[in-house]
């Protein structure tokens, strides 16, 4: 995943619209952990890395702070989300034959120009 939209989200619906790669549901939706905000899908998620030049949906977002940086969706930080996906933050599709699609399956690509410590800190996505 790379961005994560927290419960700032008003759920007017601008996001999901930009993302090119499908990766945004509303709230309600079965594949969404969240009842009350809409939910990025870590194993979808590009960053818009060859799709645009930042996050697209964050510069559709009209609310300061719903989209947020998060950790690159690579093998490094494949315990990272198992954890939270054990945890409930994170609802990640489980493939017949692959299984749960964790980054050791299937890494994702990100913006290498945002530091460890950014997406530690959970940075606005809108600051960059």
């Amino acid at each position: 995943m790379a961005v994560r939209i927290t419960d700032e989200c008003i759920s007017c619906e601008a996001c999901a619209s930009e993302c090119p790669v499908a990766a945004i549901l509303e709230e309600g939706n079965e594949k969404n952990p969240n009842e009350d905000f809409f939910y990025v899908k870590p194993e979808s998620c590009v960053e818009c890395v060859d799709h645009a030049d930042s996050p697209r949906c964050a510069e559709a977002c009209p609310t300061e702070g719903a989209i947020v940086w998060d950790m690159p969706y690579t093998e490094e930080f494949n315990e990272y989300y198992a954890l939270r996906n054990e945890e409930g933050i994170y609802k990640i599709r489980e493939h017949k034959k692959k299984g749960l699609m964790l980054p050791i399956v299937k890494s994702q690509k990100f913006n290498e120009s945002i530091s460890i410590a950014q997406r530690q800190e959970a940075q606005f996505v809108q600051e960059f």
